[in-house]
């Protein structure tokens, strides 16, 4: 009996505690039912702005002078004398000699030509009066009845005369240019480059003397995106004199950022087959503040533009009135922008994408200015859902600083560079 007990009693211990915590579980007294109740979802929104004023497209250019020269010897000699001027970093003025080759086997030459030409000239004379003095003694013999023929009147005897004078005079004008060319000048205003001679050295004809360059108008060559072009008005290809948009050029010299003002004189007409990329000149007079009309501008504390400075541009395009301006984390896929509505309700609006930049994106159709524009992003947007509304700060809605990048699209797709 007593193993009976051992056996049978905990079996019956657990089914009794099974059975009262069965009961415990059909009599315990059901919760109140609530109503459920829908959390609304906090977002930042920002008012849709109209945008005023241009479009402003990004590029970035190296600056080079618009007339460069090899300097070369035309004339062989030795050099007597170099300008102080002519060394690397050197201006000039138009004309001035930089640098002059020995003339005196030139001024040898010079006299030489003259002399040949005053015995021509003597030649001709005495020709000329024997040919006169033939006519005068034919027409005392034979009168005016009969035309004496060309050998009577020595006539090409004095056609040779004539010849040599020619010949002796175009000697004289070679002579005479030769000498000239002793002296190395340009025909502008300019700096130096780079000088290759010095005094005591014999040049010959075609010998690279330095390279110069003129400083009235220095250039820029832009690349433009064919999306850049579309916010354009360029001048086309091959006008001439053409005023086109007002480009503001930015660098870093010597420290400090610098602003220079230009235009777009012209446009180059073709297309690079490997970039996909065409090019605008930009044109900016007197980089380097020396020439007199311009000592307003050197007054206003302008700064010279160094050849060869990398600069970003900023070219004024087509006017963006009219259009909505975002900043660019409000355009969601699909070309589309979250909205709270009056009733603090998500709406998803399709927008047309006029332009977008890095920061900010232009769109037309279902936005109008005030619509409060989500900003936050939504993983899962359903339409109707309850927002809490909260105002972006001040420092969210700043305008666009950058909204020219070389990366622009006109819908969305991989990023186009312009440089």
């Amino acid at each position: 009996m007593a193993n009976y007990k051992k056996y049978l009693l905990p079996p019956a211990l657990i089914a009794g505690a099974v059975v009262v915590v069965i009961v415990l579980a059909i009599n315990r007294p059901q919760p109140p039912e609530r109503e459920p109740v829908a959390t609304a979802m906090l977002v930042d929104v920002i008012a849709a702005e109209e945008s005023q004023g241009q479009f402003l497209i990004k590029s970035e250019g190296i600056v080079r002078p618009r007339t460069e020269t090899d300097l070369a010897a035309e004339v062989s000699g030795r050099l007597v004398s170099v300008s102080e001027r002519f060394a690397a970093g050197g201006f000039f003025k138009a004309n001035e000699v930089l640098a002059q080759i020995d003339p005196s086997d030139y001024e040898a030459a010079l006299l030489q030509a003259q002399a040949e030409l005053a015995s021509a000239q003597a030649r001709l004379a005495d020709e000329q009066a024997r040919s006169d003095q033939a006519r005068r003694d034919w027409q005392r013999m034979h009168g005016d009845d009969r035309e004496p023929n060309e050998l009577v009147l020595r006539l090409p005897q004095l056609a040779g005369a004539k010849a040599a004078v020619d010949a002796a005079r175009s000697g004289v004008l070679r002579a005479q240019r030769n000498l000239e060319r002793t002296k190395i000048t340009l025909p502008y205003d300019g700096l130096v480059r780079e000088r290759r001679v010095d005094v005591g050295q014999y040049v010959t004809p075609g010998m690279r003397l330095g390279v110069a360059f003129a400083v009235d108008v220095a250039e820029v060559r832009l690349p433009l995106s064919n999306q850049d072009r579309a916010f354009l008005q360029l001048p086309r290809a091959g006008e001439v004199g053409a005023r086109g948009p007002v480009v503001t050029l930015s660098a870093d010299v010597d420290g400090q950022m610098r602003r220079w003002r230009g235009r777009v004189v012209r446009t180059e007409g073709v297309i690079d087959e490997n970039t996909r990329l065409s090019y605008a000149v930009v044109a900016v007079e007197d980089p380097y503040q020396r020439l007199e009309a311009s000592t307003d501008d050197a007054q206003s504390g302008r700064s010279p533009l160094p050849m060869g400075t990398f600069v970003e541009a900023r070219i004024a395009g087509r006017s963006s009135a009219g259009l909505i301006r975002l900043p660019r984390s409000a355009l969601r896929e699909g070309d589309s922008v979250y909205v709270a509505n009056a009733d603090d309700e998500l709406e998803i609006r399709s927008v047309e994408v006029v332009r977008a930049t890095t920061q900010t994106v232009y769109v037309t159709n279902n936005i109008t200015p005030g619509d409060r524009v989500i900003t936050t992003g939504i993983t899962a947007p359903i339409p109707g859902s309850p927002l809490r509304v909260r105002a972006a700060s001040d420092q969210d809605q700043t305008p666009d600083q950058n909204q020219n990048q070389p990366k622009l699209r006109l819908t969305p797709a991989p990023a186009e560079g312009t440089s």
